[in-house]
């Protein structure tokens, strides 16, 4: 069960009640500020699958396509050092991880 329909197939063939342009071009411009944010970081090479796409229900899909190992380690590397460079600016202490 997926109630927040974030696993939803692609939209494969249209039905005529289901509003897609909606959903696509919401997709479409969180396409461009990611595909922007990417070349910033020197990545955009390493997204050549980046597309806007649409569900079956007309949520907007963002498609990163197939991505190397190494393209995602520095994603995941980028946003934890905006994660951090955010906390430090608000002064939020880290939550400590041994209070778990």
């Amino acid at each position: 069960m997926d109630p927040r329909r974030v696993i939803a197939s692609r939209a494969e063939e249209l039905a005529p009640a289901v509003p897609y342009v909606r959903g696509w071009a919401d997709a479409k411009r969180a396409t461009g500020a990611l595909a922007e944010q990417l070349r910033a970081l020197g990545l955009e090479a390493g997204f050549l699958g980046l597309k806007a796409d649409v569900s079956v229900f007309g949520d907007g899909l963002v498609c990163l396509g197939p991505i190397r190992p190494e393209t995602a380690q520095l994603l995941a590397e980028a946003v934890a050092t905006g994660l951090a460079l955010e906390m430090a600016s608000s002064h939020t202490p880290f939550p400590d991880a041994s209070a778990a």
